[in-house]
Protein backbone atom coordinates (compact mmCIF):
# COMPACT_ATOMS: atom_id res chain seq x y z
CA UNK A 1 0.00 0.00 0.00
CA UNK A 2 1.46 3.35 -1.01
CA UNK A 3 1.25 6.65 0.84
CA UNK A 4 -1.42 8.19 -1.44
CA UNK A 5 -3.58 5.07 -0.93
CA UNK A 6 -3.63 5.82 2.80
CA UNK A 7 -3.23 9.60 2.92
CA UNK A 8 -6.22 10.70 0.83
CA UNK A 9 -8.81 8.46 2.53
CA UNK A 10 -7.42 9.46 5.95
CA UNK A 11 -7.61 13.14 5.03
CA UNK A 12 -11.18 12.70 3.80
CA UNK A 13 -12.22 10.94 7.00
CA UNK A 14 -10.58 13.64 9.11
CA UNK A 15 -12.49 16.34 7.22
CA UNK A 16 -15.76 14.46 7.77
CA UNK A 17 -15.13 14.28 11.52
CA UNK A 18 -13.97 17.90 11.66
CA UNK A 19 -17.11 19.05 9.85
CA UNK A 20 -19.68 17.14 11.90
CA UNK A 21 -19.81 19.44 14.93
CA UNK A 22 -20.14 22.75 13.02
CA UNK A 23 -22.71 21.11 10.75
CA UNK A 24 -24.88 19.61 13.48
CA UNK A 25 -24.27 21.91 16.46
CA UNK A 26 -22.89 25.26 15.25
CA UNK A 27 -23.57 27.13 18.53
CA UNK A 28 -21.78 24.47 20.60
CA UNK A 29 -18.89 24.48 18.13
CA UNK A 30 -18.58 28.26 18.34
CA UNK A 31 -18.68 28.12 22.17
CA UNK A 32 -16.04 25.39 22.25
CA UNK A 33 -13.84 27.33 19.83
CA UNK A 34 -14.10 30.52 21.89
CA UNK A 35 -13.20 28.51 25.01
CA UNK A 36 -10.13 27.18 23.22
CA UNK A 37 -9.03 30.73 22.41
CA UNK A 38 -8.79 31.42 26.14
CA UNK A 39 -6.37 28.54 26.77
CA UNK A 40 -2.70 29.30 27.29
CA UNK A 41 -0.12 28.11 24.77
CA UNK A 42 1.10 25.38 27.11
CA UNK A 43 -2.41 24.00 27.49
CA UNK A 44 -2.93 23.94 23.72
CA UNK A 45 0.43 22.23 23.24
CA UNK A 46 -0.53 19.61 25.83
CA UNK A 47 -3.79 18.82 23.99
CA UNK A 48 -1.85 18.69 20.72
CA UNK A 49 0.68 16.30 22.27
CA UNK A 50 -2.07 14.06 23.61
CA UNK A 51 -3.79 14.07 20.21
CA UNK A 52 -0.57 13.16 18.36
CA UNK A 53 0.21 10.47 20.95
CA UNK A 54 -3.23 8.89 20.66
CA UNK A 55 -3.06 9.04 16.88
CA UNK A 56 0.33 7.31 16.87
CA UNK A 57 -0.92 4.72 19.34
CA UNK A 58 -3.96 3.93 17.21
CA UNK A 59 -1.85 3.91 14.05
CA UNK A 60 0.73 1.55 15.52
CA UNK A 61 -1.97 -0.76 16.89
CA UNK A 62 -3.60 -1.07 13.46
CA UNK A 63 -0.40 -1.54 11.45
Amino acid sequence: MSLPDVFWPALGLMLVFEGLLPLLLPAAWRRMFSDMLRLRDGQLRFFGLVSVGLGLLIWSATS
